[in-house]
């Protein structure tokens, strides 16, 4: 969107949030960059420069504005909407693979050259993966510079940079302050934006996760609270709570829906996983969407405008570990909602790794591919074919054959899922949905989706719901929440408080 300069000024011009990290505005006589909904008086047009990342605002020698805090906007929804290798990249990156296995490591899991992924992303985002990276290792060290009192020297290594100095210096370029200046500031009430809070202890983060409006959160919420796993997940006081597995350590994340953003609360036992655990808390709750243009898109089918219509905004409830989703899935073949929980928390209750709650009721992690693969079949409460079903899954998982997660291929994780004894194509797609992040997955096989479109007039085979839905393209997974959405089933309703 940043080379067309008419549209973008427009968007600048109407302060339009909406537009928020599909580009950075950077101003010519300042020498800052802003989102475009930054509240100050918009430049004269001549002295506007855009760029498609805050990475190439970056080393194109502007720094971040200090009123609008552009490197806190929501993510580009093209990373979570492509599947290309720029997209692959962007959401690896977003992960944490550049900090810890370096740009050598980020090609291997692409399959391509360190050369050509660089390429690729400068030619289509003014910066290569290190200064993506640096960029989101400044955003990481500007929120617990603000967020608590750590001293610097572990912030810095928190944050991912290799030395203090690159961390000071980093950061100097960036905000225009030097780290102490920025916890001044913060302590002085004028971050600006809002987007942090304190923290209660060492390890735990308070901040706001923005999106872009509208959200709908009752599906949202009401599907992963339905579905939650006991000992892993909860809801309480209003609030949905899990844990986390992520590189360094545990963590466990509190997720609260506000008007205009979401809490959440990070409690980690090793900082150096608080990017990662932001990202997948994005993810999960699919935050980078762009909803105007999905339901405009869903709108124009007269059958589905009156659903967008009285809940837009809606998301696609997503996961914050696509390997453990997959395992959810084949343990909720053929049952119901009630039983699949019921077989995920005899899973945990036996082979998980526990974790120390003390603010609520979590008491584990979900196994592993590696812990459940070195089960015995005996050690699985199932029956004899699920029980194979899930024994080949995680024995693939393990082993690499089978790769999901934010870099996947998409294409090829279905296919190496298919070929899998036990696993059909509603298995498939819930996991291309959900623990992939397609869009456009679509379960014309599911039996709850089947019988609301017969009652709206829609078809109701599989194929010819699939010829139907093809209007519906790129966005068929969110057509699917709209649909389910008309069942009275908890998945679709906000928990009580």
């Amino acid at each position: 969107m940043h080379t067309d300069t008419d549209r973008c000024v427009r968007a600048v011009q109407a302060k339009d949030a909406r537009f928020d990290g599909w580009f950075f505005t950077a101003v010519l006589t300042t020498g800052i960059y802003c989102r475009p909904s930054c509240p100050v008086v918009p430049p004269k047009v001549g002295n506007m420069r855009f760029y498609p990342s805050a990475a190439a605002a970056q080393q194109a020698g502007f720094r971040a504005c200090k009123r609008c805090r552009p490197d806190a906007s929501p993510g580009s929804p093209q990373w979570n909407e492509r599947a290309d290798l720029v997209a692959r990249a962007m959401r690896l990156i977003a992960d944490g693979v550049v900090d810890r296995e370096g740009v050598p490591g980020l090609a291997g899991r692409l399959g391509y050259s360190a050369r050509q992924i660089e390429r690729q992303l400068l030619a289509e985002l003014g910066a290569g993966p290190l200064a993506i990276a640096r960029a989101q290792r400044a955003q990481t060290a500007r929120l617990l510079i603000e967020t608590g009192q750590l001293p610097m020297a572990e912030i810095a290594f928190a944050a991912g940079f290799s030395s203090i100095r690159t961390f000071n210096d980093t950061v100097r370029e960036v905000f225009a302050l030097s780290p102490s200046e920025l916890r001044a500031r913060a302590a002085r009430g004028t971050s600006g934006d809002g987007r942090t809070a304190g923290t209660s202890a060492t390890g735990t983060i308070s901040l706001r996760l923005p999106y872009r409006a509208p959200l709908c959160p009752d599906n949202l919420f009401g599907h992963l609270v339905a579905t939650a796993v006991p000992g892993v997940e909860e809801w309480r006081d209003g609030a949905y709570r899990r844990t986390l597995r992520l590189p360094y350590g545990q963590g466990v994340a509190v997720l609260r829906p506000q008007p205009d953003h979401i809490g959440c609360r990070l409690a980690l036992t090793d900082l150096r996983d608080l990017t990662i655990a932001i990202s997948r808390c994005r993810r999960l709750l699919d935050l980078d969407a762009d909803p105007v243009a999905v339901d405009e898109l869903l709108r124009a089918d007269p059958l589905l405008a009156p659903l967008v219509g009285k809940n837009p905004g809606r998301r696609v409830p997503r996961t914050v570990d696509a390997a453990e989703f997959a395992v959810r899935a084949v343990l909720g073949q053929q049952v119901s909602t009630a039983a699949a929980r019921t077989h995920a928390g005899r899973l945990v209750l036996a082979h998980g790794e526990p974790v120390d709650d003390p603010a609520g009721g979590l008491t584990h992690l979900f196994p592993g591919p590696e812990q459940l693969a070195a089960l015995g079949p005996g050690q699985l409460a199932l029956p004899r074919s699920r029980r194979t079903t899930l024994t080949r899954l995680v024995e693939a998982l393990a082993a690499g054959d089978i790769v999901l997660g934010a870099g996947s291929d998409w294409d090829e994780a279905r296919a190496r899922l298919a070929a899998l004894p036990g696993i059909g194509p509603w298995t498939v797609e819930v996991v291309a949905m959900r623990a992939l992040g397609d869009p456009d997955a679509f379960l014309p096989t599911d039996l709850g989706l089947r019988r609301v479109a017969q009652e709206l007039g829609l078809p109701s085979t599989p194929a010819a719901l699939t010829a139907r839905a093809a209007a519906w393209r790129p966005w068929r997974a969110y057509a699917v929440q709209h649909l389910w959405a008309t069942d009275d089933h908890p998945i679709n309703h906000l928990p009580a408080v």
